[in-house]
């Protein structure tokens, strides 16, 4: 069971449900592979909303060894789920916002917001 008090999310991938958690050494794998040199820096990143298929990969992988699993990026990147690039990118944005939570300054997400249907 996921504890979004603590940062946890579940998402199903290839039938089976994980839970997924943004730790601190999940964040500064991030903070590494974005090239960023703090954690203000790597939300900034985020704000923009543009993301990659790379970069979808690298939360969610991120995310799934933050919580135990121990799942290269090649293996994430294989992970299917019902929904495709929406849901990869809907999971990920959860994963942000479980781990970032609502800008103080503004009021903003510091997350992307998942694609909308045109």
């Amino acid at each position: 069971m996921t504890n979004r008090h603590r940062g946890e999310i579940s998402a199903e991938f290839s039938g089976r449900t994980y839970t997924l958690c943004l730790t601190l050494g999940a964040l500064a794998e991030l903070e590494h592979a974005f090239g960023a040199s703090d954690i203000s820096g790597l939300a900034a990143k985020f704000e923009n909303g543009r993301l990659s298929a790379r970069d979808l990969v690298k939360i969610i992988a991120c995310g799934l060894r933050g919580a135990g699993h121990q799942l290269s990026d090649e293996e994430v990147s294989a992970l299917r789920v019902c929904g495709g690039l929406q849901e990869y990118a809907r999971i990920a944005a959860e994963l942000l916002a479980a781990a970032f939570g609502e800008s103080h300054e503004h009021g903003d997400s510091a997350i992307p917001s998942p694609p909308q249907d045109a």
